[in-house]
């Protein structure tokens, strides 16, 4: 039910709204803003094997890492001024980037944009959940910022490509920058200050507690995807998980906790918590899968993937806004269960396609994104909303760090399912052809002919195959998230969400 005590925002709230949209957009594109520019980069930079991953990886590791840590911190500095510091350090990077003469400092660069994106992410969804204290209100901007959150990871790589037909590689980077000045220029006039007016002292020894655990477990299903179930892999998941259990007992006891158990008193907020996980493993799990099909199984360059791959998102600015309406209209535990019954649907359509059926990938895909996205933007409300206001900080870091677990998780337990099945179809092949269907794709060029024509074909079906297996997994987990969250969220106040609170210290909700 809507909180209809709550002061309903307006025009200038909304204006707000759409400039903390900028940095959400440009935080979501870099994760894979670097797929085309890495070939030039590899030329004018000349980076190791090794150097290559950490230009990709570096990012993502010091944005997940960071996001508890930093969502503490805004909770207690305050959001605002948390995010003016993530937008100069982020446009500061950006430049640094752009100009690198070597792979080092690439990476460094790399890294400073990851820390930047860690204190950009929690501010601006902490912040919506401040601005926007009537609960309809608020449910429609997480919505339009979900959808942006999504949109944004596939614009990436299109405007990546676009970029690069145009300028040099470090073109990506410095689109960054003007909408970075504008941020700056425009956040102090159009959004208030909100922090914890009583926030205690700051867990110091929580930051490097916080980072052992979730960059071991991060970094161990990364690999997991990527080579395989390795001793040294399930080695650094088992360190990052003890790292984890020693946090939370950490949390649990302490007054000045960087997570405080007052989060986790609102019904919705645990809930929330783990089904936006599972929403986020079939997200990633299923675009290790198509983004390959796309390439490697149909044939088309990067750039043509990439603008396919763009499809789904038109019906995902549809979804989001047409599941806050029914989740006004009807119970919020119906329409989440429905948005993962949705989304299983779009995991079996992918299950019955052939090695050349586009529009039945697109299809199920787009169905896919309505659904997640749709689980997405309403169980990130009801746990924002279920949280007290002036931990807002926190609670949007938690929900991005579960992300960040579920889209790592999926890519490990989907991507190694299907390769799975792809070896085991092409168990007398080459070596190099077994290990990935890219490997295949490199050794059929070389042999040439009819037997690399045929070998080509063989990888193919094996690769479809195996997403096959993939996608029917990910469609049971997806129907046992939907009866899950039935019976998560049954009852009357399970997805309830108090009316938003003040800023700290302040009156009205946007005093400057």
């Amino acid at each position: 039910m809507t909180n209809s005590a709550a002061r309903p925002a307006g025009r200038r709230e909304w204006i707000a709204f759409t400039v903390l949209l900028l940095p959400l957009l440009l935080v979501s594109m870099d994760v894979s803003v670097l797929y085309f520019a890495i070939p030039a980069i590899t030329r004018e930079l000349d980076p190791s094997a090794t150097q290559q991953l950490w230009i990709f990886d570096s990012y993502a590791f010091a944005l997940a890492g960071l996001l508890i840590t930093m969502g503490s911190l805004g909770d207690r500095i305050g959001r605002r001024k948390l995010l003016l510091m993530g937008a100069t350090a982020f446009g500061a990077a950006s430049v640094c980037a752009a100009y690198a003469t070597s792979a080092e400092m690439l990476i460094a660069a790399r890294v400073l944009l990851g820390i930047g994106g860690a204190t950009l992410m929690p501010s601006t969804l902490a912040l919506v959940r401040n601005l926007f204290q009537d609960d309809g209100q608020r449910g429609r901007a997480i919505a339009i910022w979900s959808a942006a959150m999504a949109g944004g990871i596939a614009l990436g790589s299109v405007m990546s490509g676009v970029l690069l037909n145009h300028f040099w590689w470090g073109s990506v980077f410095l689109v960054n920058v003007p909408a970075m000045l504008l941020l700056l220029a425009l956040v102090p006039v159009l959004v208030p200050e909100f922090k914890d007016p009583a926030p205690g002292r700051f867990d110091v020894l929580g930051v490097p507690l916080s980072a052992a655990a979730v960059l071991p477990v991060v970094y161990g299903l990364k690999e997991i995807a990527a080579e395989g179930l390795e001793p040294l892999h399930a080695t650094s998941v088992a360190v990052g998980l003890a790292f984890g259990y020693v946090f939370v007992r950490r949390q649990r006891t302490r007054d000045d906790a960087m997570i405080g158990r007052a989060l986790f008193r609102g019904r919705g907020f645990g809930a929330g918590i783990a089904l936006n996980t599972v929403a986020a493993f079939a997200m990633m799990g299923s675009a290790y899968f198509t983004t390959q099909y796309l390439q490697s199984v149909l044939g088309m360059g990067t750039l043509e993937a990439a603008l396919w791959s763009l499809a789904p998102s038109f019906l995902v600015g549809v979804a989001a806004p047409v599941s806050a309406a029914l989740a006004r209209k009807t119970d919020r535990a119906r329409v989440i269960a429905g948005g993962f019954a949705l989304a299983a649907a779009g995991f079996a359509l992918i299950g019955l396609v052939g090695s050349d059926s586009l529009w039945l990938l697109l299809t199920g895909a787009g169905l896919l994104a309505c659904g997640i996205v749709t689980v997405m933007s309403l169980v990130s409300d009801m746990a924002l909303g279920a949280a007290p206001a002036e931990k807002a900080g926190s609670a949007a870091s938690l929900l991005e760090t579960g992300q960040e677990f579920g889209g790592a998780l999926g890519m490990a337990v989907l991507g190694s399912l299907g390769t799975a099945v792809y070896r085991s179809d092409l168990a007398g092949a080459e070596p190099a052809a077994r290990e990935t269907l890219g490997g295949a794709v490199a050794t059929a060029g070389q042999l040439g002919g009819p037997a690399g024509q045929q070998l080509l074909a063989l990888a193919r079906e094996a690769f479809v195959h195996g997403m096959q297996y993939a996608a029917w997994g990910g469609a049971a987990l997806l129907l046992a998230a939907a009866l899950l969250a039935a019976a998560l969220l049954r009852g009357p106040g399970a997805t309830a969400v108090p009316p938003a609170g003040e800023p700290a210290g302040q009156g009205p909700a946007l005093a400057a």
